[in-house]
């Protein structure tokens, strides 16, 4: 399977603990992105598999002026641009993000229902765009080691109806010029219904809650009063299926908050996923 997947959000709300906060507590007021990622996945077998995920952003950061990295940092973004208006600093660039790698293992059960992955993130993404702060920075800079398990089963003895949850880590083990990302654990729990058909057409309805928690960063470059946070969001999508192609689309509602410090909060993140099957 190959796929590319586009995800958008825009972080304009300010939050500190689990409420909205006045504006003038952050010098942070819009971070804009768009996430463009490219992926493919092997089974060489019924038991194991392999993944690799390239992404990319474009990003729109709205600042204080004379906020930012404060000189540190001395590489540069693809195709950065800054201007100044009304005493904001705003920032837009595109950069490489990240890129994942993750084997697969399936082979608990003869329907493949149960699994687990292990992977690393490589330091591909930029984290050296001038007059930004590391945390917002579209890469990392660390290496991580990730790793998740899933589980799925019929909710009707017809499996129509199928119930799932999946867990996810990233840990960051090798990192670079004083900086250390937060430990980040995501759970998500869901339902789906198989039992729509038009024509050839297959239709999934999907909904699924996700949590997140992610520990603040810390090093010298890092920001832990004003990273770190839990997040609760409701997840309604749907699947479109016509072999070999594949749609899905959903949108992430957040319903919970607990932010360390001052945070700027999406209201929603749209995500769009186009596959085709092999």
């Amino acid at each position: 399977m190959v796929w590319t997947e586009y995800n958008f959000m825009s972080q304009s709300r300010n939050w500190s603990g689990t409420s909205p906060a006045p504006a003038a507590d952050n010098p942070h007021k819009l971070i804009q992105t768009s996430w463009l990622s490219g992926g493919a996945q092997y089974f060489f077998n019924e038991d194991w598999g392999l993944s690799v995920v390239v992404p990319s952003a474009n990003r729109v950061l709205r600042q204080e002026s004379g906020h930012g990295d404060h000189g540190h940092g001395q590489g540069h973004g693809h195709g950065g641009h800054a201007d100044e208006q009304g005493g904001a600093n705003t920032i837009r660039w595109w950069g490489m993000g990240d890129v994942r790698v993750n084997a697969y293992y399936t082979g608990f059960s003869s329907d493949m229902s149960t699994g687990f992955n292990l992977g690393v993130k490589i330091p591909s993404g930029d984290w050296t765009q001038p007059g930004v702060s590391r945390d917002n920075q579209i890469g990392t800079g660390s290496t991580d080691i990730l790793f998740g398990f899933y589980h799925r089963h019929r909710i009707t003895p017809d499996a129509r109806w199928m119930w799932y949850v999946n867990a996810q880590l990233d840990a960051p083990v090798i990192t670079q010029a004083g900086y250390t990302p937060g430990l980040q654990l995501g759970a998500t729990a869901g339902a789906y219904y198989s039992g729509l058909k038009v024509g050839s057409l297959k239709i999934r309805p999907i909904a699924q809650a996700i949590f997140t928690n992610r520990a603040s960063d810390s090093g010298p470059e890092a920001d832990p009063r004003n990273t770190g946070y839990q997040q609760l969001s409701l997840s309604p999508g749907v699947e479109f299926d016509l072999h070999p192609l594949r749609l899905y689309t959903d949108i992430e509602f957040p319903v919970l908050n607990n932010v360390v410090g001052n945070q700027l909060m999406a209201p929603a993140t749209v995500r769009v996923i186009l596959g085709y099957l092999f």
